[in-house]
């Protein structure tokens, strides 16, 4: 299977978790449903047309995060709507990412769509030339985001067998002990799926398990090998 390796970074971040309306709060890294967002935003495709796109490229793609350093959260208010007296206008109180940092790998499925393949083609060129139609955000508007054209490769698919991983992986994995004192871990559950009405479907939500600061988890279970190098759990 294709695959992609690509650093993504910002300044700030917000993926918002759904049931968190009124005080939103963020997921701990970028989720696969804003990846395929962002994805859009590369190529300039505009709303209407991310409706269908979203729940094709959810099957037709899967990906993994490694998070470069530790997750750094705080509140900060924002107002979305221009006001006449901004001051007189409360903003939204949000919980934000500092200094988001990620490996991002993208794999492409073998049985993918037709427009799937053209799209992870368009998207990839576009990140190896730098070149962006709309601005790639961390979530939101206020988040831009840098992407940087790492490799591409190709992945292997292991059905079974004991990894070790920098990246996330999840609760079907079975853990090694961990023998460091300081070593730090992160749980979070994250949409793996979007339909065609932007909703994420509750039941497609992945519970996960991840490192952070560039430690490695050792686990058995499935797992991808990308470039016969790195080994990944992808969603």
């Amino acid at each position: 299977m294709k695959g992609v390796k690509l650093h993504i970074s910002g300044s700030w971040g917000q993926f918002r978790r759904p049931e968190t309306n009124n005080n939103p709060l963020s997921h701990d890294f970028i989720t696969k449903t804003a990846l395929i967002g962002m994805i859009g935003a590369v190529l300039g495709k505009n709303r209407e047309e991310m409706k269908s796109l979203f729940t094709l490229l959810s099957k037709d793609l899967k990906y993994g995060v490694q998070l470069n350093n530790e997750v750094k959260k705080q509140s900060w208010g924002f107002t979305f709507r221009s006001v006449n007296n901004a001051w007189e206008k409360s903003p939204k109180q949000m919980e934000i990412i500092r200094n988001p940092d990620y490996t991002v790998m993208i794999c492409l499925l073998d049985d993918a769509a037709e427009i799937s393949r053209e799209i992870y083609s368009n998207f990839i060129q576009s990140c190896k030339n730098s070149k962006s139609c709309f601005e790639p955000v961390l979530g939101l508007h206020n988040c831009p985001a840098e992407i940087e054209y790492i490799e591409e490769g190709i992945f292997e698919f292991v059905p079974d067998g004991k990894f070790s991983t920098k990246g996330f992986v999840t609760n079907k994995h079975k853990p090694e002990k961990i023998k460091e004192v300081n070593f730090r871990i992160g749980f979070d559950k994250i949409p793996s799926f979007q339909n065609d009405d932007f909703w994420n479907l509750p039941e497609e939500y992945v519970a996960v398990v991840y490192p952070s600061n560039d430690k490695e988890l050792t686990v058995s279970g499935e797992h991808y090998i990308f470039n016969n190098d790195s080994k990944w759990c992808l969603i």
